[in-house]
């Protein structure tokens, strides 16, 4: 579950966030480590307690077979959108620093890192990811204590020397209490975390279909306690590296790049910490995308297949060639993305992955919600088209209010999306009923 969040985008983007936006990163993570209890103590036990191959089965027992499938599609879309978005920041740096000289094509670097992907998950599927994403996990927290320790070892200050420039670095400030317009307010950050755990991990099903393999529910929770306990220190080793960069480049007297996902690249890739940093921050990204990547297209892979064709009512063979030719379309489908990504690149990719969750993951939001925290019934029919109208309000509310106030929305903007699925829900649901909520 750690490979399958640290993406190459945690690999590069977070260390070059300091720059933009200090350390107040924490502030979110913080709020992960409550979005995972939740999602270990409300969520899990209900999947559980159905035997759900797709989580999104919920919403058809709960709601309706229109439910069902508008859940399952916004996942498909938030996933395919994140996961193009990560994969091509890797794309871009390997183009950009490691085959420059070779004068390879973009796309060629964009379909052959997705068909390496396809190659090693069309066949054994999650039993292949657990194991693979292991090795892979192993791999990019290695790479990451290194390029850590060559850092320091080029600043060359001691380790009382590094605590104390992370400390009284101007970028080393977490929280933000003070300024209700920052997009960096604690409490907004802090609970935009908690809700982005609770989307990108609870509600989606790359994540819990791990979880979901676990031995039983018991297991399963202790996986979620691990891995959110683990985020933490995880994410603020991130953020020191960006602080330690920056030092660096001041003591060398070295200009940053224009864009701060490409203060990482450039150090590691340019000899400023020696050939070995080079092949660690390779392996690192290239380990981090992998491992996001892979289980992310075999969950999409069994989200098309059980959610909208349904290849649970057919034999085992005709399931099998289904599910083969459905794992290629995607595969072809990602690699388009990741192309469309890299035409309309982002100043920082992380930020723009949130934001697109903000957007796709709302609807989901507020569809469990409605489903755990009422015992009403609304219109099946209609749910798509409240689902598709919530992020266009969405998207037009923050439009309005910037141009009125100046105020622009962060990442708060996906409980401002959940929150309005969820009315819409309740405007069109009927009379209480004695209705057994799953």
């Amino acid at each position: 579950m750690i490979g399958a969040t640290i993406s190459g985008v945690t690999f590069v983007s977070v260390p070059g966030m300091v720059r933009g936006m200090d350390m107040t990163y924490m502030q979110t993570v913080f709020g992960f480590f409550f979005g995972y209890m939740i999602v270990a103590h409300i969520l899990l036990p209900l999947y559980y307690r159905l035997n759900l191959t797709s989580i999104y089965g919920y919403l058809g027992t709960r709601i309706g077979v229109n439910a069902y499938r508008t859940g399952s599609f916004f996942f498909l879309l938030s996933r395919m959108l994140g996961t193009a978005a990560k994969l091509y920041l890797v794309c871009l740096i390997l183009h950009t620093h490691v085959f420059q000289d070779m004068h390879i094509p973009f796309w060629v670097i964009a379909v052959g890192s997705v068909a390496l992907v396809w190659i090693y998950t069309h066949k054994s599927g999650i039993k292949t990811i657990v194991w693979t994403d292991t090795l892979q996990t192993f791999c990019l927290i290695a790479a990451l204590l290194f390029i850590i320790y060559f850092t320091i070892q080029k600043l060359d200050v001691g380790f009382d020397g590094i605590v104390q420039t992370i400390r009284h670095s101007e970028h080393s400030r977490i929280f933000v209490f003070d300024d209700w317009m920052s997009r960096q307010n604690f409490f907004k950050q802090f609970f935009s975390g908690i809700f982005i755990v609770i989307v990108m991990t609870g509600l989606d099903q790359d994540m819990m279909q791990k979880n979901l393999s676990c031995r039983n529910l018991h297991e399963a929770k202790k996986n979620m306690y691990c891995y959110g306990f683990s985020f933490i220190p995880l994410n603020f080793l991130f953020l020191c590296l960006g602080i330690l960069l920056i030092a660096l480049a001041g003591q060398m007297q070295l200009e940053l790049p224009a864009m701060n996902d490409d203060i990482l690249p450039m150090f590691a890739t340019q000899g400023y910490l020696g050939q070995s940093v080079l092949i660690l921050f390779t392996i690192g990204i290239i380990a981090a995308a992998f491992s996001n990547s892979d289980s992310a297209l075999t969950a999409m892979t069994t989200s098309v297949c059980i959610d909208l064709l349904n290849t649970d009512k057919d034999t085992e063979e005709t399931a099998r060639r289904k599910r083969k030719k459905v794992h290629l379309s995607l595969s072809i489908l990602l690699a388009f993305f990741i192309c469309l990504v890299e035409m309309l690149n982002n100043k920082s990719v992380i930020d723009a992955i949130y934001i697109i969750a903000s957007y796709t993951y709302g609807p989901l939001l507020g569809m469990f919600a409605f489903g755990l925290f009422t015992r009403r019934r609304t219109k099946d029919r209609l749910v798509p088209l409240i689902a598709i109208a919530s992020p266009v309000l969405c998207y037009a509310l923050d439009w309005w209010i910037n141009k009125e106030t100046g105020y622009k929305f962060g990442y708060e903007l996906l409980m401002l999306n959940g929150s309005l699925t969820f009315a819409g829900l309740m405007l069109l649901s009927g009379k209480e009923k004695t209705v057994e909520t799953p």
